[in-house]
């Protein structure tokens, strides 16, 4: 669209601005351009509650265009759970809705004295009270906005209590059930005083090459029929078809990832959701793929509710993590979080995580108001999101994430995280690769800055030994560069199972006229990738110190299952990871940083 806006929550002030082409071809937009944005405009050891952090809501060139699966939007700031620079993303309808409201992104700065919301449509942009919002969960905010502005068609993308609460694991949910989930992105906005932004447009994305674009659309298209992950897996069983084949492999992390296997985990796979509580299918705007899923748990049940999800990895955080094999009550807590604006990965996780403190004994039976903290109890799952969203007993220790839960209780080895974020739902002692994408992702512990399961787990683009490192630090490089620009597109990372760079390249180029090659979109991810580890190193992050994986990972073999006996050997990786990025120990070499036309970083942080 070619605008961006700029909105200063300090003093109310709102301004266009546009975004030079030179940067926009080296970033792309979304999470690349970002992380451009503010690695340029933050001060180092800014504290990312206070008013001098920033955060930028953006859509990608392709974000409401014909391209499949382009109905996303992400958020970038520096994250109040880990520290680092961070990207969360979220589909649904919005993210499309604020290009066709005109505007390709916005840089949101200071924090207002009252609660307000920004409402942009058609071009406009404006402040407006939101005070009667405070207090509100996102349905309860969606629907008062919608109905003040008189437009049931208007997208919210909104907070609830936990970001009111500056809870660490807060996230920003839009459409009511999608979720910009990890990081504490919620919090950011809640410290802001910014309760929601509202948009609605009528404008149209423009195209370059129209005839250039159908045929590069038709191609990706016809390679996601041809994949069986996005034409049948994925639409038949969402992502939660993937429980019965991780558990199966014995990586389904069990009671905080003290085992790999989960024995009633077909309770609770996605076989079982369509045959007990799933109402239909329902897909993100323009997806051909629709692995969204609505679901309703029946009000004779004690955890009667309905909305989306819950997704795979929100049935393992609550599943598998807690000992909990009820589908009804993992849905319910899932359902909670889309109400309260939780990350239910690290909400499930820190739960988790909170039990085993209380199985060995650090927290105690006084200590939890009530609640029996036990592996497997179904009521503290629900019980417990509610405390976390308003801080309330545990629940105001939970709100800080693992790490400093573990941590307070004398424990700090039994969270499971990297650099401050909860690992998600794959144990790597059985997937080497995607134990060093783990340990080298730069926003903390992340399944989808390498996506490893697919190689070494689902043969895709080619079955890896997943148990053997050897060549594994080339593909986790691969991947990370890849996903960073199909992050920066902004592309759902699913059609990444079908096709890649060749096509994010055509599409791309189509729409911009900038003539791409699929190298050209490999080395935008790589500088991408650098610029973010710059940031981080720029923030006080070393390198190979926060480049590793909890102990239990490194060092307690897996007690049974399929991978018995196996750790990961990130040691055995990680210096061939550096060698090929052209990184020192984790820090970006000057020279490397130079290569990709990143000065400034090179000047500040290269060795």
């Amino acid at each position: 669209m070619g605008k961006f806006l700029r909105v200063n929550l300090t003093d109310g002030t709102i301004k266009e601005e546009k975004i030079s082409d030179e940067v926009l071809k080296m970033f792309i937009g979304g999470r690349g351009l970002g992380v451009k944005i503010l690695y340029d405009e933050l001060k180092p050891g800014v504290d990312p509650l206070s008013p001098e952090n920033k955060i930028v809501i953006l859509t990608g060139p392709l974000t409401g265009t014909a391209a499949p699966s382009s109905g996303r939007w992400c958020s970038v700031t520096k994250s109040p759970l880990t520290g680092t620079i961070h990207d969360s993303h979220s589909g649904g309808y919005f993210g499309p809705e604020l290009k066709f409201a005109g505007f390709d992104g916005v840089i949101i700065e200071g924090a207002s004295e009252k609660p307000v919301y920004l409402w942009i449509h058609d071009g406009e942009a404006e402040l407006r009270d939101a005070s009667h919002l405070w207090g509100k969960d996102t349905h309860d905010t969606t629907d008062m906005i919608c109905k003040e502005l008189g437009d049931e068609k208007i997208k919210v993308a909104c907070i609830g209590p936990a970001g009111e609460n500056l809870v660490k694991i807060a996230c920003i949910i839009n459409d009511k059930h999608r979720a910009a989930g990890r990081g504490g992105h919620g919090a950011v906005l809640g410290s802001k005083k910014l309760k929601a932004i509202a948009v609605r447009g009528t404008q149209r994305v423009p195209i370059t090459s129209e005839e250039a674009f159908r045929e590069a659309v038709r191609r990706a298209l016809d390679k996601i029929k041809e994949s069986a992950v996005t034409s049948q897996s994925l639409p038949a069983y969402g992502t939660a078809v993937l429980v019965n084949i991780i558990n199966e492999q014995g990586l389904f992390p069990t009671r905080n990832f003290q085992t790999g296997v989960f024995p009633t985990a077909s309770r609770i796979s996605g076989e079982t959701m369509a045959e007990t509580i799933l109402v239909k299918k329902k897909p993100c705007w323009g997806c051909p793929i629709a692995c969204g899923r609505v679901t309703k748990v029946p009000p004779w049940s004690p955890y009667s509710g309905e909305g989306e999800g819950p997704e795979y990895e929100t049935i393992w955080a609550f599943g598998a993590q807690c000992g909990v094999d009820n589908l009804e009550a993992i849905a319910k807590a899932n359902y909670l979080c889309n109400e309260l604006g939780l990350d239910t990965i690290s909400m499930g996780h820190v739960i988790g995580t909170a039990m085993e403190l209380y199985e060995k004994g650090y927290i105690k039976p006084e200590q939890t108001r009530g609640v029996d903290l036990k592996f497997g109890n179904v009521e503290a799952i629900v019980e417990l999101t509610w405390r976390t969203a308003y801080r309330s007993g545990l629940g105001n220790d939970l709100a800080e994430g693992s790490r400093r839960l573990a941590e307070k209780y004398g424990a700090p080895e039994l969270s499971m995280d990297v650099k401050g974020q909860e690992l998600p739902a794959y144990d790597p002692r059985g997937a080497q690769g995607h134990g060093l994408g783990y340990a080298t992702s730069n926003r903390g512990g992340c399944h989808l800055r390498a996506y490893m399961i697919a190689a070494e787990i689902l043969g895709i683009p080619e079955k890896l030994d997943p148990l053997t490192t050897e060549g594994k630090a080339k593909w986790v490089i691969t991947f990370q560069d890849l996903f960073a620009t199909c992050d920066s597109l902004v592309l759902c990372k699913f059609v990444t199972f079908a096709f890649g760079a060749e096509e994010f390249a055509d599409m791309l180029s189509a729409a911009t006229g900038w003539n791409l090659t699929a190298d050209d979109v490999m080395k935008i991810g790589e500088r991408i990738y650098n610029l973010e580890r710059a940031f981080n190193i720029r923030e006080g992050f070393k390198g190979r110190d926060e480049d590793t994986l909890p102990k239990r990972l490194l060092e307690e073999p897996m007690p049974e299952g399929p991978v018995k006996g196996y750790v990961v050997k990130l040691n055995e990786m990680l210096d061939e990871y550096y060698n090929l990025r052209g990184w020192k120990d984790g820090v970006p070499t000057k020279d490397k940083l130079k290569e990709l036309g990143l000065d400034k970083a090179a000047d500040e942080i290269g060795v």
